[in-house]
């Protein structure tokens, strides 16, 4: 008689184990994507309880999505993010844009003098 409810005892452990296990780990890609600051990570974590009513199909998906972004490099696995010194022709715009305020600072006075003679 003991080992029979010894037996149900373990049964419904392992069942609580593997229950819980089973959310525990769908969760895996949603706590890396949180911890990457991943810009979609609310719809990975949804997309992780849809996985569990298919059997985990797409939960692979979900863990390569987590991974493919990052908040110091952006998506993919090379930084590919050029800095402002590096960025071609930066030089020639900075002196386009302080041509266009002259100009602009230029024509100011102007049209300020057009608006008080009406």
């Amino acid at each position: 008689m003991f080992l029979n409810y010894f037996a149900l005892g373990v049964l419904i452990f392992v069942f609580l184990v593997l229950f819980y296990g089973i959310i525990a780990i769908h969760d895996i890609p949603y706590n890396m994507a949180k911890k990457r600051n991943h810009p979609h990570a609310d719809a990975i974590h949804t997309a992780g309880w849809i996985s569990l009513f298919t059997l985990h199909a797409i939960w692979p998906f979900l863990w390569i999505w987590a991974t493919l972004y990052r908040e110091d490099r952006g998506w993919g696995m090379q930084n590919h993010i050029t800095k402002p010194d590096e960025v071609p022709g930066m030089d020639a715009l900075a002196k386009r844009v302080a041509e266009l305020e002259q100009k602009l600072a230029a024509a100011q006075p102007a049209a300020d003098k057009n608006t008080l003679e009406r």
